[in-house]
């Protein structure tokens, strides 16, 4: 009913009501800040854990489990050549672990200033990944189910990337397995609760930092604000639930959450290791934790993570994308709208600069190198901060 982007038809009613649903369960859920949200993530984020490991223990006994499991585990070294391949990789890990978002820094701002947030920091990536390598078994022993039932190779039944994979190819899966409507019950309920989880920690970020920002304005007002916030947000993603809704969502998918998300990042590495410096950074750290980090880790905050992410960057901007959905081929115009998009959510920093190179006082080097080098932030106060910061 939608022939593409230019083309979106009117909203179907029925999606605009379960996200109303969805939105009212989010509202309840975070209005009252990280003691209510805290509570309800005892149950989003580990009922699919749980999940996760009834499904992959029924793909596991279905018949041609074992050809996706070895299509899974056998590399093709050549993709590695590929900056697709990295470009989405970073994507993936950034989006998971959500460097880059403001959650990390919204969620930790509440913790105890003596927290062991290095502790945490491999604790929490080391169980990405690990989750990440188990899902993986969870979709491809069923993808092998799939091509045993079709007569097909694996590779012919996981070319179908994005929502396809999910929601058709995989729901087709569970249709075809006995006890289906138990396994798809399960399964929509994980999708779902994932779906929360990632909300629930997006609109945190929005909210602390405002709160944080503008305490005597906010702060009494928190339920009118998460409120407000979540009407804006149900707004926005009206787009989404019209009939050529899917285009929308790969055009973010592509462009508003991958490269933009890996340029913010870029920049928090280039204003901390650089401007504000490593061995300041590690004071900082050693006055928290009690010792301070590692040759490896500075390495990597000075050299080797901003080279990385320049490197993808620069891979993404000299090759896009082809953004293809279905038969639908994006035209060249989207292009210029996906970077738009992915630019809005980084435009303030560099215009920040812009500002403030203008309003500062000295001559052009004098105002360059103000704004890149720390100073004291009162005039009896240790902590020291900087413009780029």
């Amino acid at each position: 009913m939608s022939p593409g982007l230019h083309q979106l038809g009117s909203v179907s009613w029925q999606l605009a009501l379960c996200l109303l649903f969805i939105f009212t369960i989010v509202y309840f859920s975070i209005w009252k800040g990280v003691k209510t949200s805290g509570k309800v993530v005892w149950v989003t984020a580990t009922f699919p854990y749980l999940v996760l490991l009834v499904l992959l223990v029924r793909g596991a006994t279905l018949p041609g489990a074992w050809r996706g499991v070895v299509f899974y585990l056998k590399p093709d070294w050549g993709k590695l050549l590929s900056t697709t391949v990295w470009i989405d990789a970073a994507a993936q890990i950034f989006f998971s672990l959500g460097p880059g978002f403001g959650v990390l820094l919204a969620f930790a701002s509440y913790n105890p200033f003596h927290n062991n947030c290095y502790k945490d920091a491999l604790l929490t990536s080391s169980v990405n990944c690990l989750t990440s390598f188990l899902s993986g078994f969870v979709i491809f022993t069923v993808l092998g189910y799939m091509a045993e039932m079709r007569k097909v190779g694996v590779e012919t039944v996981a070319k179908d990337a994005g929502p396809s994979l999910l929601f058709i190819i995989y729901a087709e899966a569970i249709a075809n397995m006995p006890a289906a409507t138990f396994f798809a019950i399960i399964f929509f309920l994980m999708i779902i609760m994932l779906g929360l989880d990632s909300t629930f920690a997006g609109l945190e970020g929005v909210i602390t930092a405002m709160l944080d920002e503008f305490p005597q304005l906010l702060s009494r007002r928190r339920e009118w604000f998460v409120l407000s916030l979540v009407c804006v947000c149900y707004l926005g993603a009206l787009s989404t639930l019209t009939y050529g809704g899917a285009f929308v969502v790969k055009l973010f998918e592509e462009y508003a959450t991958g490269p933009a998300v890996i340029t913010v990042v870029f920049l928090e590495v280039i204003a901390v290791s650089w401007f504000y410096g490593t061995s300041r950074f590690c004071a900082d750290v050693h006055m928290m934790l009690g010792f301070s980090p590692g040759l490896f880790w500075r390495v990597c905050w000075v050299a080797i993570c901003p080279i990385f992410l320049l490197f993808i960057i620069v891979s993404f901007l000299a090759f896009p994308p082809e953004v293809k959905l279905f038969d639908y081929v994006y035209p060249p115009w989207t292009t210029v709208l996906g970077y738009c998009i992915g630019v809005s959510s980084f435009i303030c920093v560099p215009a920040y600069m812009v500002y403030h190179l203008l309003t500062a006082k000295g001559t052009f080097k004098q105002r360059l190198l103000k704004g890149i080098t720390p100073v004291p932030s009162g005039p009896h106060s240790d902590i020291t901060i900087t413009h780029a910061v």
